[in-house]
């Protein structure tokens, strides 16, 4: 095909053309193809010039998507996009075809289905490796391209093993150099690239064999490795997934942060990898939301259970003073009690994992009102008659929930039923209405490490101007003595097995 040199005046133009292109009638795969090359050819060309912001090559993405070239022809556009992935080296165009492939596979699992099947991970990987951060969008995309198709699917053992050490490091050390700005657009997709990078590990560490794969061999979970070995260089990260966790209300995502935990507080070597504080946040967000998940949510409560135990067993939480026991015990004996209320009656599992965790020795016979913690930590009261009421990695790797599956609040929807009711009840004639303006809902658990202490005020002293002294720093938990690399591997295998 003759390639065709376009001259614009105007960024309506180009938009124009574009719209043309994607608009050309296609009765054959030739002439299809003949529209693709066309489209990525004008929009690379074009890009420095109309294409500034990551919202222009959105909206080139979506002219194909909602294209009639597209809607006749979806299952060959895409497997000729991803071909293209596949064999593009311009920087320009893999910017467009990634583009569509994330706004693509968002509506469609198939596309990130195909992309899995024709090698797509390891390409990606190496795609993250050349380009750095020389282009900082293109490698921002990269990286959600390759979150999105891979939390939703397994990868192949022989695809995980092209991801190395050097690429575990190079994503810890962009958090590092961000670690004064959380909201940096580059914290999110990194720390979601090392969540599901190391799910996939601990899935593939736990699969059974298969056919095609009748003894897989075991693969190094890098992520853990690297915390295990050299986590005082990567304390940023830690901090970054207990706010995510805090604040996120995604289902999937909630579980991934927790498969990590999980994995970090059962590996010696990780133990007491977080500073004490951020533990302190953590059991805080833990507790919040154990209490506000509603019934239905078995499987998240399980989780949370799951990575409670080792959180109060083997790190600085088990050492005096013990934060927020009696909280803890309460919120044990309302998640193993009978109906009531706001509760339905414990499952086996939930009573098991609960039981488990009230067996550590510093919770033990403890007494006040579980009706108190609930109105202290959701706004839900307790009548009196309401309060008289084998932990393994493989079941922690197995749960899953769909992406973009949002957590739904215990809290929320009984502020609702009771709004409800109260608009439902009738009102006798004559009655006086007061309206009760609703309580805005309780502030997310902050950590305190992110807020920046106040300027000390300037005093004087014999009409010189001086400073108080500087508050000293606060003292940091220090790390155990790390395994070796040689010990690591062997002491994972034993946690697990306990």
């Amino acid at each position: 095909m003759e390639t065709l040199e376009y001259t614009l005046e105007s960024e309506q133009q180009f938009w124009d053309e574009l719209d043309d292109i994607v608009s050309a009638k296609c009765p054959s795969h030739q002439l299809i193809d003949n529209a693709l090359r066309s489209y990525l050819h004008f929009t690379t060309n074009f890009k420095d010039e109309y294409l500034h912001s990551e919202y222009d090559v959105a909206r080139c993405s979506q002219k194909l998507l909602q294209s009639e070239l597209f809607e006749a022809n979806k299952e060959y556009v895409r497997t000729q996009i991803v071909y293209s992935l596949m064999q593009e080296d311009e920087p320009a165009s893999i910017h467009v075809i990634a583009s569509f492939l994330v706004f693509d596979g968002k509506e469609n699992e198939t596309t990130f289905e195909m992309m899995n099947t024709e090698g797509c991970f390891p390409r990606l990987i190496e795609l993250i490796k050349l380009g750095k951060r020389d282009d900082a969008r293109l490698h921002r995309l990269l990286l959600e391209l390759l979150y999105e198709m891979s939390r939703g699917q397994r990868i192949s053992i022989e695809d995980l093993a092209c991801v190395d050490d050097d690429f575990v490091v190079c994503l810890f050390n962009i958090i590092e150099e961000l670690s004064d700005d959380v909201d940096d657009p580059y914290h999110y997709p990194v720390i979601r690239v090392l969540l599901v990078l190391n799910e996939q590990w601990m899935v593939a560490a736990t699969a059974s064999p298969t056919e095609s794969h009748p003894t897989p061999h075991r693969l190094t979970n890098r992520v853990i490795k690297l915390l295990s070995l050299h986590g005082s260089s990567y304390m940023t990260f830690g901090e970054n997934i207990i706010l995510l966790l805090n604040r996120e209300t995604e289902t999937s995502l909630q579980l991934l942060i927790l498969k990590l935990l999980y994995l970090l507080f059962t590996t010696r070597a990780t133990y007491e990898y977080f500073y004490t504080n951020d533990l302190r946040v953590l059991l805080d967000v833990i507790i919040r939301n154990l209490l506000d998940l509603p019934n239905e949510l078995i499987s998240l409560r399980h989780t949370y259970l799951r990575v409670l135990y080792p959180l109060l067993a083997h790190t600085q939480l088990h050492q005096p003073p013990h934060y927020k026991r009696d909280e803890i015990v309460k919120v044990l004996s309302i998640l193993g009690s009978s109906a009531n209320a706001h509760w339905e009656p414990a499952d086996e599992t939930t009573l098991r994992l609960v039981n488990r965790v009230s067996q550590i020795a510093w919770l033990r016979d403890e007494d006040i009102s579980e009706g108190e913690v609930a109105r202290k930590l959701l706004g839900i009261s307790l009548s009196p008659t309401d309060t008289a009421s084998s932990i393994s990695v493989v079941d922690v790797a197995a749960v899953m929930e769909k992406p973009g599956v949002q957590t739904p609040s215990r809290k929320t929807d009984f502020e609702r039923d009771v709004h409800d009711h109260d608009e439902d009840s009738p009102k006798s004639e004559g009655e006086l209405v007061v309206e009760v303006k609703k309580k805005p809902p309780p502030p997310v658990v902050r950590s305190r490490r992110h807020a920046p202490p106040p300027i000390p005020p300037s005093i004087q002293v014999n009409g010189i101007k001086k400073l108080p002294p500087k508050t000293p720093p606060r003292r940091r938990t220090r790390l155990k003595p790390m395994a070796s690399a040689g010990n690591l591997e062997s002491e994972a295998a034993e946690e697990t097995d306990n």
